[in-house]
């Protein structure tokens, strides 16, 4: 049978405080159940490891012997209480992101580092597919991506409800148009990133649910990429319209009769909802909604 914990850590804080009387003080427990699991000690193992003297004691040799691996046996055990301490104050620990986009992850991220400058932010990039392998494989705490199947395994949150627009470099023919029909599309070159993503999943089945099909796709596999693709006049571009902002290099078309609506969701596996880093972030999540509204 192993050493009694609570024997090592009453000998410990008699050898620390000199005494059995402030230990059992600091331990608050009686001063005669620390005598007992001391003695127990010293008779289980044939050893002494005090010489009293009166009120009195002090160490025998062996007994110094002990309390030196006691001491850092303690010390470590109170570096850990510590660190769980710590992580739950949210003093410390790391929040792992993936997300489809910078454009709407960034800002909500430098907000929680504001509210929590401890946790250590990490955050990798890729198309829906991928962000969602991540999250499944637990190689990110929190996923932000749109249009999450129904999954009993997942905690979701949806955010504000966003659209998919065309959009086209300021030479265009279309560039002085507000808006265009989904079937004027099909006349022209589009520019769609790779499948997998959730923006040409949603595109795609607007046009099939039109019974309408592309003629002419150029296929880039990063958002930058379409939107550098666009400026250079190769064809329109499809993006959210939350990505695109105000950008003064090109100008944004409203698609007409076309179902693009979509929300960014933050989603979490439900095992990992408890994780206290992962708790603080979906609390601010749902504080900001509520604050919008």
């Amino acid at each position: 049978m192993p050493i009694s914990h609570a024997h090592l850590r009453s000998f410990h804080a008699v050898a620390t405080h000199g005494g059995f009387t402030k230990a059992a003080d600091m331990l608050h427990i009686t001063q005669p159940t620390l005598s007992g699991q001391v003695k127990e000690l010293e008779q289980r193992y044939g050893v002494k490891l005090f010489v009293r003297h009166g009120r009195r004691i002090e160490l025998t040799d062996f007994g110094a012997s002990a309390f030196t691996i006691t001491s850092k046996l303690f010390r470590h055990e109170d570096q850990v209480e510590q660190l769980f301490r710590s992580a739950k104050n949210l003093t410390t620990g790391e929040l792992q992101v993936g997300a489809d986009s910078p454009y709407i992850v960034t800002p909500l991220l430098a907000q929680f580092q504001r509210l929590y400058p401890g946790i250590h932010i990490s955050i990798r990039y890729g198309n829906s597919e991928q962000v969602m392998h991540w999250l499944e494989s637990q190689r990110c705490d929190v996923a932000i991506l749109p249009n999450v199947a129904d999954d009993q395994r997942l905690h979701i949150i949806p955010l504000q409800p966003d659209q998919l627009i065309a959009f086209v470099a300021l030479d265009h023919a279309w560039s002085e148009r507000r808006s265009i029909g989904l079937e004027q599309l099909v006349s022209q070159r589009v520019i769609l990133r790779e499948k997998g993503s959730r923006t040409r999943s949603i595109f795609e089945q607007a046009l099939d649910d039109a019974d309408l099909s592309l003629s002419d796709v150029m296929e880039i596999s990063s958002r930058e990429g379409v939107c550098e693709a666009v400026a250079a006049g190769f064809g329109v571009g499809i993006i959210s319209e939350n990505e695109l902002g105000a950008s003064p290099r090109f100008k944004s078309l409203r698609v007409d009769n076309a179902p693009l609506t979509h929300s960014e969701l933050v989603v979490c596996l439900k095992q990992t909802r408890s994780v206290q880093v992962t708790n603080a972030f979906l609390d601010m999540i749902a504080a900001n909604i509520a604050e919008a509204k």
